[in-house]
């Protein structure tokens, strides 16, 4: 399905942006479910997920869902001070990947997916992923975030499993959290990102609200080198 979604849109766009695929670097915090996301968008297992105590995704691999789409997963912070300086600095070299055409430089990932767990069980190293890597270092119209884990966000509470959505009370506290994100990098870095959408990858609850927000906000030009500072 997802494969096929959309795909004029994205077409259209690319067309217009004059260059394809549109690269999207997933990350976010050990464990918020980024292999689980892109294997709930690909419909089948194209990323290990983890079920022990150490992450899967240690190294930068890339899965395309269709001649028009890449995704990238990468390392996620949380594993560890020294893990974490490997992983940032990984992050942070990614986003200074470049391409040349025409004797013009781009940078080589077109945009951003941050997905945050929606336990909030280590926002602290998710706002330092944000704050300190990816904000500073990339140009924030390209910058979406999502809230995965949704079916959890209450310990698994007002979540109605006969209908696999959320219930009233949950949706309001989602909506609270997704507002409550926006706001805190806004204080943190001046940046004010999309407002989040909140999905379930396990339950695939909202995973085409999660593409569209990839696809409605799909860059319409080549990323110029983003150099903080110059």
């Amino acid at each position: 399905m997802y494969a096929d979604y959309r795909l004029e849109t994205i077409n259209e766009k690319l067309e217009k942006a004059r260059f394809y695929p549109l690269d999207v670097m997933v990350t976010g915090v050990t464990g918020a479910g980024k292999s689980t996301t892109l294997n709930s968008l690909f419909e089948k297992e194209v990323a290990k997920v983890g079920d022990g105590v150490d992450p899967e995704t240690m190294e930068l691999d890339s899965y395309r869902l269709n001649e028009l789409m890449r995704f990238w997963d990468t390392p996620g912070l949380g594993d560890g001070v020294e893990a974490d300086k490997v992983h940032s600095k990984k992050l942070v070299d990614m986003l200074y990947d470049t391409y040349v055409l025409d004797n013009n430089e781009y940078g080589f990932i077109d945009s951003v997916l941050v997905i945050i767990e929606g336990s909030n069980r280590d926002m602290g190293t998710t706002y330092k992923l944000l704050n300190e890597i990816i904000v500073p270092n990339f140009q924030s119209d390209r910058i979406l975030v999502a809230i995965n884990q949704a079916d959890v966000a209450m310990k698994g509470r007002h979540w109605d499993f006969f209908n696999n959505r959320p219930d009233d009370v949950l949706l309001d506290y989602l909506e609270k959290q997704a507002s409550s994100i926006q706001r805190r990098v806004k204080e943190a870095t001046g940046i004010t990102i999309k407002k989040p959408v909140y999905y379930s990858a396990e339950k695939g609850y909202n995973v085409s609200k999660l593409f569209d927000l990839i696809i409605d906000n799909m860059p319409e030009t080549r990323r110029e080198l983003y150099l903080q500072g110059f």
